[in-house]
């Protein structure tokens, strides 16, 4: 009780100060954004949240919209169109390199380099959807794939890593992040849920600015 009060006062109070400190990168980025390519600012996808529960995560956005059947749709659609594409996406821990990536946008590949597209995420903690810091937000259809990929010992970990709230930085976000297999990935998760302290909260913080200047 007391570590979920102090940390929820932690969230409230950090993303204030992200909220104030980056001022100009909200600013800024929209209008680089409209200059850049067509669409919304913001993409909010669906993701699963603190047991099991499904919200909408802002992110600043960093792919491209496409037309179907006359419609603009974000990139989430181009898989349809290219499965040959979304099973290599899939095998290869459900990502893709930048520069493979067709579907991320000029300004994207910098956002996501620098992790400013995560920035909009301030608004999700305040909202108590997630935490500054806790385990990756997970993609529901990706949770489906793990558990038929590595079978029953795999349910119970991601189980465990879902009774935490998901963080804007994390413990796998700070220890190798992409180069991370998937099952190693969702392991960290479960590992950091188990811990449930402060101080490692405190640690991570510390250690993500290092970990983003890492993948300059």
């Amino acid at each position: 009780m007391f570590y979920d009060i102090l940390k929820r006062i932690m969230d409230i109070v950090g993303a204030m100060i992200m909220g104030i400190l980056f001022l100009p990168i909200w600013i800024i980025i929209p209008i680089l954004l409209k200059l850049d390519s067509k669409g919304p600012v913001f993409y909010k996808p669906e993701r699963v949240g603190k047991d099991g529960k499904i919200f909408n995560m802002y992110k600043f956005r960093s792919m491209k919209m496409f037309e179907v059947e006359g419609k603009e749709v974000h990139a989430v659609e181009f898989w349809k169109h290219y499965p040959k594409l979304f099973e290599k996406y899939k095998k290869n821990g459900w990502k893709l390199e930048l520069d493979e990536d067709p579907r991320i946008t000029k300004l994207g590949k910098i956002l996501r380099q620098t992790s400013i597209d995560e920035m909009p995420q301030v608004i999700n903690v305040l909202r108590g959807e997630m935490s500054i810091v806790g385990p990756r937000a997970y993609v529901e259809p990706e949770l489906l794939d793990a558990k038929k990929r590595y079978g029953k010992t795999i349910a119970g970990v991601i189980k465990e890593s879902l009774s935490s709230q998901p963080g804007i930085t994390g413990p796998w976000q700070v220890s190798g992040r992409n180069e991370i297999p998937w099952n190693q990935r969702v392991a960290i998760d479960a590992d950091y849920a188990k811990r449930r302290s402060v101080l490692y909260d405190i640690y991570i913080i510390l250690k993500t600015p290092f970990a983003m200047i890492s993948k300059w």
